[in-house]
């Protein structure tokens, strides 16, 4: 029904928006462990996120990959707002990742 594709959506939005947020609290701690001397912890905490930003993607492709299989889901601005979210994170792991190199570069 429409009210079970809706609270669907809403569940894995939820779950997205959680797991990226960890991944993003990962990604600062990340570059903070970077600029006290530690790269080699630096990167532990960047593959922390990155397997974090990687369930958020997880939930998303559920949704997507039955959609593709004939599903019609009602829009969400949650579910939206989920993948905007994951994928400004998954950047900032990104950049986070590149700047630990320039950190470590920098120190040596």
């Amino acid at each position: 029904s429409m009210d079970d594709d809706k609270l669907e959506l809403q569940t894995a939005a939820m779950q997205i928006i959680l797991h990226a947020g960890d991944a993003r609290a990962a990604a600062e701690e990340a570059v903070k462990t970077a600029l006290e001397g530690d790269a080699a912890a630096a990167r532990e905490e960047i593959a922390d996120a990155t397997a974090l930003i990687a369930q958020a993607h997880a939930s998303q492709t559920d949704i997507i990959q039955k959609e593709a299989g004939g599903h019609d889901y009602p829009y969400s601005i949650l579910f939206a707002h989920a993948q905007d979210t994951m994928m400004t994170i998954d950047l900032q792991i990104r950049i986070s990742s590149q700047l630990i190199d320039v950190i470590e570069h920098t120190a040596a």
